[in-house]
């Protein structure tokens, strides 16, 4: 069977599971511009050279996740299946690359025709690009500091009956995020909604902040909202990558949460007259 050719362009907030550890899920393109998510993965425990950074081609082997009914949701063939770095698509002519793959197909501006797909069982739609009509605010709310004290536990367990190399007692479990960061935004059709940002950028984005700032938390999350609102919604091309969580496609009114962004630089055409 051919290894699968993605085009990585999301990466959620890592988070634990006491079946898989510590997952991050993963998704992208597929050469024909079509969705594929990839889960799960422990990244943080691949080699270097397999660790991948958003807009890399990669060759990996996948299955179809048969635990998962969404049409997009595919998983490694196993646990310490091999991912291959072809090349990486920089942001040359604003991101002209990129385009190529990621405006290829459907780009929606109605959340309610999003939301009907997700919902019909003969589409299931899991992940698409979104162009809001306008993005009316940026929101922080403080939330749990620290993980699941049981599932910790049940991890701790877990490896130590599992492991026995001394690197294993060195692996930790990322920081948790202690905010949820969010969009209020304008669809289309003057609908307004308010969607959580689950991508691994802003939490990195977040620490990274927080270190520059000597542990001052209200100066990191005002930059972060800085860098999302400010720049982002304001001067740039901004499209959302949208995905719905397992657990929640069928249950929730908007199953949809922000997991990435792409914002290119808005281009100008100049008059002719």
């Amino acid at each position: 069977m051919p290894k699968t050719k993605v085009l990585i362009t999301v990466k959620t907030y890592p988070a634990i599971s006491t079946k898989y550890d510590e997952l991050v899920c993963t998704a992208g393109f597929l050469e024909d511009g079509t969705w594929i998510r990839i889960y799960p993965i422990q990244f943080r425990k691949k080699s270097f050279e397999e660790q991948y950074k958003k807009y890399d081609w990669i060759e990996i082997d996948l299955i179809k996740n048969k635990e998962d009914k969404r049409k997009e949701s595919y998983r490694p063939i196993s646990y310490d299946t091999e991912i291959k770095i072809l090349e990486h698509l920089d942001t040359k002519s604003n991101w002209l690359l990129r385009k190529q793959i990621v405006l290829k197909n459907k780009i929606y501006t109605d959340l309610k025709e999003l939301i009907s797909e997700a919902k019909d069982t003969t589409v299931m739609t899991s992940l698409a690009v979104f162009k809001p009509t306008e993005i009316i605010d940026f929101t922080i709310e403080p939330v749990e500091r620290e993980w699941n004290k049981n599932k910790l536990e049940s991890l701790r367990v877990q490896r130590s009956s599992l492991f026995e190399q001394e690197d294993e007692d060195l692996f930790e479990v990322v920081k948790k995020l202690p905010y949820k960061f969010s969009y209020k935004l304008l669809d289309s059709k003057g609908q307004q909604s308010k969607m959580m940002i689950e991508d691994w950028e802003i939490g990195a984005l977040f620490w990274k902040r927080l270190a520059h700032f000597e542990g001052d938390e209200k100066a990191a999350t005002e930059y972060v909202k800085k860098v999302y609102f400010e720049d982002f919604a304001k001067t740039k091309d901004l499209y959302l990558f949208l995905g719905t969580s397992k657990l929640r496609h069928f249950t929730s009114k908007n199953p949809f949460m922000i997991i990435g962004t792409f914002h290119p630089k808005i281009e100008h055409q100049l008059r002719l007259f």
